[in-house]
Parts: structure tokens; C-alpha cells; sequence
């Protein structure tokens, strides 16, 4: 993270030097179209692109790292390790194990693949060798 806030304000900080570069050929040149002040604005140009790309970088990181979270807070409460009671989460569910949250997981992505896939139903093309229909409930729900 430390690299990525460095890079951000190192291409800032070549920004604002490019732009104040432009102003001073602008100046110079008497507000005049020179080669000088035509490299200035490429080279403004050239630092405006670096800082964008960066800053898209660091949003790209961002997002990453909130996308972690979220899946390691949903974790979290979905196997009790958020238990305000024995054995139950502040939301008052029962936990229930990782690798179940995982399966659930997966089939509901499984399912919206189909659905935007145009299948129109839920056992659909992925699952239309199966003689029953697609039953999103696990073995274990049986035994709660």
C-alpha cells in the first residue's frame, strides 16, 4: 500500500510541475505558440496520462481491498466468529461452516451465470443432463 500512496503522489507532484512549466513557457513566449511552450504542453499532456493511470491504480487497489474486507467480514459472521451469543451472531442465525458458505456461493454464482446466460430457468444448460431439477439446499440442511 505504502508503494501505491508513493507512486500516487509522485506523479502528482510531477502534475503540478508540468502544469507550472506550461504556465512559465506560456509566459515567456509572450502567451505565444513556440516549440518550448508545444513541449511543455506535451510533456503536461504526458505526466496528466501518468497521474490518471496511477489514480486508477490506486482505485483498482481500493476497490480490492474493499471487496476483501466485505468477503472477509461475511465470512466472519457467517461462521460465528462474530458471536455476540454462544453459538449464534449478532444477526441471531446459527454459524455455519466455510467450506458450506462456499458451496452456497459458488451455486448462486452458478445461477446467475445461467440467468445471464439466458437460460431462463434455473436448471438451465449447466445443469440439463440432471434428470431432477437444481436443488440449491446442501445435505447438512437436512440435519438442521
Amino acid at each position: 500500500m505504502d508503494n501505491i500512496v508513493d507512486s500516487l503522489n509522485n506523479a502528482y507532484q510531477e502534475f503540478v510541475v508540468a502544469a507550472a512549466n506550461v504556465l512559465e513557457a506560456k509566459e515567456t513566449s509572450g502567451a505565444q505558440k513556440t516549440a518550448a511552450t508545444d513541449a511543455a504542453l506535451e510533456n503536461f499532456k504526458q505526466k496528466w496520462e501518468l497521474f490518471r493511470v496511477t489514480c486508477d491504480q490506486a482505485e483498482e487497489f481500493v476497490e480490492s481491498v474493499k471487496q476483501r474486507i466485505g468477503s472477509e467480514c461475511l465470512v466472519d459472521e457467517a461462521t460465528g466468529l462474530v458471536a455476540g451469543k454462544s453459538g449464534q451472531t449478532a444477526t441471531g442465525l446459527p454459524p455455519i461452516s466455510a467450506v458450506r458458505l462456499e458451496q452456497m456461493s459458488k451455486a448462486v454464482r452458478w445461477l446467475v451465470i445461467e440467468l445471464q446466460n439466458g437460460s431462463g430457468t434455473a436448471a438451465g444448460s449447466a445443469h440439463s443432463h440432471m434428470s431432477t431439477p437444481f436443488d440449491g439446499r446442501f445435505s447438512e440442511d437436512s440435519a438442521q
